[in-house]
């Protein structure tokens, strides 16, 4: 029997489900395991799916036409992740979504999400304020790009996600934050100097 606790869990917090609903939703999940540099989205692939980390550590990113990596979002337990352009539009990836640690993942396809979101407005409601949320988030961390400094930028990060600060790559982390790992490197130095 898989486990299906955590992400049912994860849905109440926005809707209330009977066992019907949840009989439904259980229905389309696919969980697989995911070895660690192992991709679940590339570029120019259509993504077929929303993943749900159940266990373990990815990361979205690009690639520019210079070769640096820039990383887009990270995910733990408990979040979902994807290349959410290409899957809302069903058009080819532009992002890499990579596994930082062995993990076990729960998919959901395009289109079973569409019939069941057809068929059963409370899950039409969650993807909405999931939807919602993500966007709020995205326009959150772009205002902080912009108006925060290096060294803000990686406190607040810390404060918000501590457990993510010690499980990623610096050079991840680095890219996250629009730097290069050696410059977070002296953010950390310096901010350990002044404890």
């Amino acid at each position: 029997m898989k486990d299906y606790t955590n992400i049912l869990n994860n849905i109440r917090r926005y809707v209330s489900l009977n066992e019907e609903d949840e009989k439904q939703f259980i229905s389309i999940i696919k969980t697989s395991k995911i070895k660690r540099r192992q991709f679940i989205v590339q570029p120019n692939f259509i993504c077929l799916h929303q993943t749900y980390v159940h266990s373990g550590a990815f990361r979205s990113y690009f690639v520019s036409d210079q070769g640096a990596e820039h990383t887009i979002q990270f995910a733990i337990e408990d979040w979902f992740i994807s290349d959410f352009n290409s899957y809302i539009h069903q058009t080819p990836a532009s992002l890499f979504v990579e596994a930082l640690e062995d993990s076990i993942v729960q998919q959901i396809a395009y289109e079973d999400v569409e019939k069941l979101c057809a068929i059963n407005p409370k899950f039409e409601r969650f993807f909405r304020l999931v939807a919602q949320k993500s966007f709020a988030f995205s326009q959150r961390r772009v205002l902080s790009n912009l108006g925060q400094s290096a060294e803000e930028r990686y406190v607040e990060f810390k404060k918000s996600y501590p457990s993510i600060v010690h499980r990623v790559p610096q050079y991840t982390l680095a890219s996250y934050l629009g730097m290069s790992p050696e410059f977070l490197s002296k953010i950390r130095k310096r901010l350990a100097a002044k404890s």
